[in-house]
């Protein structure tokens, strides 16, 4: 089974307050066979979570309004089970370290390859 019909149902959230970010993060995951629900901020994140099934976030650290580490401590506190990635460019070691203490399942650094994000997304629903 190819990667495409095997996540074909899967559904990811991209939070990004970037429009040209998520954008491009979409057209990858339309191309992998997820389909994709977007948010700008961690407000419209939860928002999101409330109204759409999702399996896998996709999160930026840096955003304004309500920023990824917090939004990341806030999905572990009312979504438990939920999968995460957090994503990052600025001062992204540290940051995506942080990230993954505070309940990131995987931590990419911007910019990402395709592959490696598509990769990455059935890593944590396998």
């Amino acid at each position: 089974m190819n990667a495409v019909s095997q996540t074909a149902s899967a559904s990811v959230l991209v939070v990004d307050d970037e429009p040209g970010v998520r954008s491009a993060l979409r057209l990858v995951l339309e191309h992998g066979g997820y389909s994709v629900t977007e948010a700008a901020n961690g407000i419209e994140a939860m928002d999101r979570l409330r109204t759409h099934s999702v399996d896998v976030v996709l999160i930026d650290l840096f955003m304004p309004e309500k920023e990824g580490l917090e939004t990341i401590a806030d999905f572990r506190q009312h979504y438990p089970g939920l999968k995460i990635i957090a994503i990052s460019g600025a001062f992204s070691g540290e940051f995506l370290e942080i990230a993954k203490h505070l309940g990131a399942d995987r931590a990419l650094a911007k910019p990402i390859r395709g592959a490696d994000l598509l990769a990455t997304i059935q890593g944590v629903l396998s």
